[in-house]
């Protein structure tokens, strides 16, 4: 199943996208697709609900805003420096295990709403990458059971303003959690749908021009590993977020670096998981 919202921000409502093309509300579902959603059968339910009504349900018509795929979850983790030439092109030494930061759940944006540079900013950039979304609770599991606790897989941008991250002192969140910071979507693919999630392709265009493009095999650690390595340190609930990392072709890597502004159009996508474009607005407007 490909799970969406759409509707105005903070009235989103569940919907899903069929194979022939066709975005239906789900709302008489009666769900959001948050904690409760996940972590009860939900998806179970859903395709049960789906197989019995998606034919008579109503059609989302074109134009409505899409809002991200599932409600605002408990946390969303970060994978930093998780592809061996962006490491490099940042100027870091390739990790030995995962670097694990945190975005605000405030940040979480639908896939095309603008994104808002902060107030104060000079070096807000652009970080394509592969989301995981957890469907049942994760506390120290196994790496060969890890795979049982995926709920499916969204396209997500890891915006970050720079110089918050590295020039403010202290740790990276501060330049990860600006608000828009995390557009989510267009929709949530259940792992049936996807495929093998470490082959891949994707990619990031500034105005036109690639930036990133890159596949998810160049990964250095993978689904599995991320999903068992972050529940031994803390308990990942269901509807969690992970960001496995993004290829290189960041705007820091760049000599000298370049940094959105606004009037910028930034279009990505990950193969499977559909494509976004967000228009880069100043604080304020």
């Amino acid at each position: 199943m490909k799970l969406i919202r759409y509707g105005n921000p903070g009235e989103e409502q569940p919907g899903l996208l069929l194979a022939d093309g066709r975005r239906i509300d789900a709302s008489a579902f009666g769900e959001d697709y948050n904690e409760e959603f996940f972590g009860g059968d939900g998806l179970q339910r859903l395709a049960a609900w789906a197989a019995t009504h998606a034919a008579g349900a109503p059609t989302i018509p074109d134009g409505v805003r899409l809002g991200p795929p599932i409600a605002r979850p408990s946390k969303i983790v970060c994978v930093g420096l998780n592809y061996a030439d962006h490491a490099r092109e940042s100027g870091a030494e390739i990790p030995s295990e995962p670097i694990l930061f945190f975005k605000a759940t405030s940040s979480l944006t639908g896939p095309n709403d603008p994104v808002v540079i902060p107030r104060g900013s000079e070096k807000t950039d652009w970080e394509v990458e592969l989301a995981i979304v957890i469907g049942k609770k994760a506390g120290y599991v196994e790496e060969a059971d890890a795979k049982e606790h995926v709920a499916g897989y969204a396209l997500h941008n890891d915006y970050s303003e720079r110089a918050f991250q590295m020039e403010r002192g202290g740790q990276w969140v501060k330049g990860k959690s600006c608000d828009t910071f995390a557009p989510l979507g267009p929709f949530l693919a259940t792992p049936d749908e996807l495929g093998d999630p470490h082959q891949l392709k994707l990619w990031l265009k500034v105005n036109g021009e690639t930036r990133q493009d890159s596949s998810t095999a160049q990964m250095i650690f993978g689904v599995p590993e991320l999903v068992s390595y972050i529940s031994q340190f803390m308990t990942l609930l269901p509807g969690d977020v992970i960001s496995t990392g993004t290829p290189p072709g960041v705007g820091l890597g760049f000599d000298p670096p370049v940094f959105l502004k606004p009037g910028d159009e930034v279009e990505l996508g990950v193969e499977g998981l559909g494509s976004q474009r967000q228009s880069v607005v100043a604080w304020g407007d």
